[in-house]
């Protein structure tokens, strides 16, 4: 019995170590440094770049390219969960994408001024290869949880994704602030080098992942004269049909792309609203997102504690209620003491509820998924989230293009919030489980 916990917490860690290690991407890419770099130097910042005549504020086009990467991202993954549940392959879509994201994101090294091109297609490759293999690692989760735990478990894997995040950004920091920590001086390092370490941190710790997490379930036998595309486009067709025997996760899958698209925005802008409008340098970003990461680590515990005793939907809602807060009073930045102060307390706030509102987000998707669906549930998840992260950036993008003001967008993103959390009042958490174990009772008895 003390040899199988073991191996139970072995497996747990291991899973949760996946978000140890593509948390590098989401927050040296994504969110801090990349950006940042992209809108104001690739890009050209406010000078913008010319394309087909037509001038793109630097801010814009970061939005525009992370829209079309989720575009991508949300019309591939339930295609592609279909074919690895019927092939019980997810561990080999997911280290195909893994390094899909690996290679590309070492790529962006080669990315200098003006090459806003290579530096979109090489972000573009690398976001959907972090976007498509975090969908079959998120499929895992119910393998590893029971209804119990699964809230804690899935605040574990977003918990050690923020620490492992800001360790890597703390070692960036050293790098480009602190050389002479480490014996270099001053200017060794450059930005470029940060995006190449997050190559080499993403596939060093998704090793444990790959080698103690093991797939559970059996394919099936691919019938004669199909082939996997064929069986992909029949089970996908299938998984449509049968969400009408899942009304709740259908209400929540569309609450979660709404208030989803609010969260996602927040992330992606944060940094160039801290450039752009608080007047931030490179340095006090990353202090910024080392405090943020550490603090959402903690806020991501509690909360996926507190979902478990009280409710998920209940955890979401006071959640979201925050998040509105917060989104407001960045609109109206100033308005007490000075706009660096207030956006110190701001990153305060939000950190305490972002790893929180996703991972419960997660575990409430996997409390309310078949287990024999679980990656194309998983999928249409990840379609939420990706078509969130289309439309939020996209908007936002449209907005600062339109105002050229990167704050004049932010109360789309409060819009988001109210409206997906309307919807998720409406979902009934306890029927959305009684759906759920309709559904393998129906599977075992066909």
């Amino acid at each position: 019995m003390e040899n199988k916990q073991k191996i139970v917490r072995l497996e747990t860690v291991s899973w949760g170590m996946y978000d140890w290690a593509n948390s590098a991407f989401a927050t040296v890419i994504l969110s801090v440094i990349y950006n940042k770099y992209f809108a104001q130097v690739v890009a050209g910042g406010e000078k913008g770049v010319n394309i087909l005549g037509v001038n793109i504020h630097g801010a814009a086009l970061w939005d525009f390219i992370v829209s079309i990467a989720m575009l991508i991202v949300a019309v591939i993954s339930p295609f592609l969960g279909a074919i690895a549940d019927f092939s019980a392959k997810k561990r080999i879509f997911q280290i195909f994408f893994c390094y899909l994201g690996v290679i590309f994101s070492g790529l962006l090294f080669f990315v200098g001024e003006g090459n806003w091109l290579t530096g979109s297609l090489f972000f573009i490759f690398a976001l959907i290869g972090f976007s498509a293999s975090i969908v079959f690692n998120d499929s895992f989760l119910i393998q590893i949880s029971t209804e119990k735990n699964i809230g804690r478990i899935s605040s574990l894997g977003w918990g050690l994704g923020y620490i492992g995040g800001g360790l890597l950004l703390l070692i960036n920091l050293i790098m480009l602030q602190f050389p002479n920590l480490i014996g270099l001086p001053k200017g060794y390092f450059t930005v470029q080098d940060c995006f190449l370490s997050v190559a080499v941190w993403w596939f060093i710790f998704s090793i444990p992942t790959f080698l103690f997490v093991r797939e559970k379930s059996f394919g099936s036998k691919l019938p004669e004269g199909e082939s996997y595309i064929i069986v992909g486009i029949k089970r996908l067709a299938n998984t449509l049909k049968s969400l009408k025997h899942h009304k709740e996760l259908f209400k929540f899958l569309i609450a979660f792309l709404i208030y989803n698209d609010g969260i996602e925005t927040v992330i992606i802008m944060a940094s160039i609203f801290g450039a752009e409008v608080v007047g931030m340098g490179t340095d006090e970003i990353i202090m910024f997102f080392l405090m943020i990461q550490f603090i959402a680590f903690a806020g991501s515990i509690i909360f996926g504690h507190f979902a478990d005793a009280t409710g998920k939907k209940i955890a979401l809602i006071i959640s979201l209620v925050i998040w509105c807060f917060v989104s407001l009073w960045a609109y109206f930045l100033g308005i007490i003491w000075d706009m660096k102060t207030e956006y110190w307390i701001l990153g305060m706030i939000a950190s305490t509820v972002l790893g929180g509102s996703q991972a419960i987000s997660r575990s409430l998707c996997g409390a309310l998924t078949p287990n024999e669906k679980a990656a194309e549930f998983f999928g249409f998840y990840a379609i939420s989230g990706r078509f969130a992260s289309i439309f939020g950036p996209l908007i936002y993008g449209l907005i600062i293009h339109w105002t050229k003001s990167v704050q004049a967008g932010i109360l789309s993103v409060t819009l988001f919030f109210i409206v997906g959390m309307l919807i998720l009042f409406t979902v009934d958490e306890k029927r959305g489980v009684e759906e759920k174990n309709s559904s393998g009772l129906l599977q075992n008895y066909n």
